[in-house]
């Protein structure tokens, strides 16, 4: 058998191989190429100008971004080399050939072909072949032609509509084809997360869109940018990071987009509901749409949400077929007596990393009743260790009775819950930072730590990350004059996954958080030890100065 070039090219360099995936987003420094995922089997190491062999990634959609601007800026791999479907950094490969003229070689291999060539100190690839010591892998080029379009689709691959939808359709049918979709299909709003400033290639393509033309045509909304539009200045951001960070959202703006600026896009009013065919990047708010709306949306990576805007189209395959929101894992817990809100972004973290590249249903968690919070923050810790886009929760999400006959099984015990604990709590005692926002916290959470601090004087720093529309209504309703009668502080359009000094107040040497997803990256994001916990923790250090230690509940 023979491995496909999913983008050929040639190069060569040595071999750096994992069998764990990567999120490039929170994962790797671009401006380094270094892994920063402190939890990951590579962390430290140096990619620039290696054969990477990796399974796939996992995590953030943003990882095209990353990818773009690693190959722009001369720090790419040389190569990228998978043995399962993947499509973010893809796109990034695409996006920096077909737009730069930068190309880089993605292949995919057998998983046979895939470990002996991991097992090689360096290799060399050609368009036809891997060649490494005595090793040699045929290379086969993507098939071509199994792609149905309309005549609609076609008029707009002609150009018919302008060069900015026909470059959206280009890159549109060449990732489906990558996908094995059969063809296209209609979608009824999109959700853009390119807009994160997480490197100049975002705001370069992005402007390369507008300067021809480029405009949406179905509602889109806008994931947080990476400061506050309109007090930036205020805050003491610099203009050298300020300045094309709201250039970025600007561009955006002007292609149509909502300026609605979260990360949470189901806390919106136009949220979807079950059965709706969407576009939506982050992944958090992905495997929330999934999920627990019931609504349906590929995890598409950043720069694809454009072109899927642009069109109103998106590949016809994944989870936007029946065949593929099966459970294909079944992971049953035991919900501890008398457990807190800290316990959903330990099951989504820990099942994360038990079904990386698979949809799991989660069973034994019904009793505990958890609330549209708790079902955010468990979809949100579980975007962060796995590539799979939607999960099941039995007797809570809508479709969790779809379930593969060849799903295997796995018990989870709180022995294990408690290790996730102390994965996410390897920061110190004493914290001087609360981070509460990741994704962007909703009104009852916003109420939940007003009642917690009411009365009461926090000793360090709380930071409230949340949306446009989340803020008002705490506005309208007394929250907001608690909270900041309580000393927190409350910030729109940015959430922590794209916070930065000075709005990260520089003096922090370890923050406290109840987000598991934020808990994951925080440390490799911030260079700070991360502690994490439920909000009432969260409330308490506020107040003291000092992490909790492991609670009761998960103790043997």
């Amino acid at each position: 058998m023979s491995g496909v070039s999913i983008l050929s090219g040639t190069a060569q360099g040595p071999v750096i191989a994992t069998t764990e995936p990567l999120s490039f987003w929170g994962g790797i420094d671009p401006a380094t190429a270094t892994v920063i995922d402190v939890h990951h089997p590579l962390h430290g190491r140096c990619l620039s100008g290696a054969i990477v062999l990796m399974p796939g990634t996992r995590g953030s959609c943003t990882g095209s971004g990353v990818l773009l601007d690693m190959v722009l800026q001369g720090r790419a791999p040389a190569a990228l080399v998978f043995s399962e479907p993947e499509d973010v950094v893809t796109l990034g490969a695409l996006i920096a050939s077909r737009m730069f003229d930068r190309p880089l070689p993605v292949l995919r291999l057998t998983p046979q072909d895939f470990a002996a060539l991991a097992r090689q100190p360096e290799a060399r690839i050609t368009r036809d072949a891997i060649f490494a010591g005595e090793l040699r892998v045929p290379l086969a080029p993507l098939p071509e032609g199994a792609l149905t379009l309309t005549d609609a689709d076609r008029a707009m691959l002609a150009g018919a509509e302008g060069p900015a939808v026909q470059q959206a359709m280009q890159i549109l049918t060449r990732m489906a084809a990558a996908q094995g979709a059969a063809g296209l299909l209609d979608v009824t709003q999109g959700h853009i997360d390119g807009c994160i400033y997480a490197s100049p290639a975002n705001l370069t393509f992005a402007e390369a869109m507008v300067s021809l033309g480029a405009r949406v045509r179905i509602p889109t909304t806008m994931n947080a940018i990476s400061v506050d539009r309109e007090n930036w200045r205020t805050q003491g951001v610099p203009a050298l990071f300020g300045g094309p960070a709201q250039r970025l959202a600007d561009a955006y703006v002007r292609m149509g987009c909502q300026p609605s600026f979260t990360c949470a896009p189901y806390l919106l009013d136009n949220a979807p509901a079950q059965d709706d065919q969407i576009a939506w990047s982050e992944s958090n708010a992905v495997i929330y749409a999934n999920s627990v709306l019931g609504a349906r949306t590929g995890k598409h990576p950043d720069f694809l949400d454009l072109c899927i805007a642009l069109t109103g189209r998106a590949p016809l395959t994944g989870v936007y077929l029946d065949e593929h929101r099966a459970a294909m894992r079944v992971l049953d817990f035991d919900v501890p007596a008398g457990a807190d809100d800290a316990l959903w972004p330990l099951i989504g973290w820990l099942a994360g990393g038990l079904s990386p590249d698979r949809i799991p249903l989660l069973r034994g968690l019904a009793k505990a009743a958890p609330a549209p919070d708790d079902l955010k923050a468990l979809c949100a810790a579980f975007g962060t260790t796995s590539a799979a886009p939607m999960l099941h929760v039995e007797g809570v999400t809508p479709e969790a009775h779809r379930l593969s006959p060849d799903a295997d099984h796995r018990a989870v015990t709180r022995t294990e819950l408690a290790e996730a604990w102390r994965a996410l709590n390897a920061g110190p005692d004493a914290v001087d930072l609360v981070a509460i926002g990741s994704p962007h916290a909703s009104l009852a959470e916003c109420r939940a730590l007003a009642e917690a601090l009411a009365g009461q004087r926090p000793v360090i720093p709380v930071i409230v990350t949340a949306g446009r529309n989340v803020i008002e209504k705490a506005q309208a309703d007394g929250t907001l004059d608690q909270l900041t009668a309580a000393g927190a502080q409350v910030i729109p359009d940015l959430c922590w996954c794209s916070i930065s000094e000075p709005v990260f107040p520089p003096a922090t040497r370890a923050v406290m958080t109840n987000s598991g997803k934020y808990a994951h990256y925080g440390p490799g994001l911030s260079g700070r030890p991360l502690r994490f916990g439920s909000m009432a923790d969260c409330a308490a250090a506020a107040l003291t100065g000092r992490a909790p230690s492991l609670p009761r509940w998960l103790e043997a």
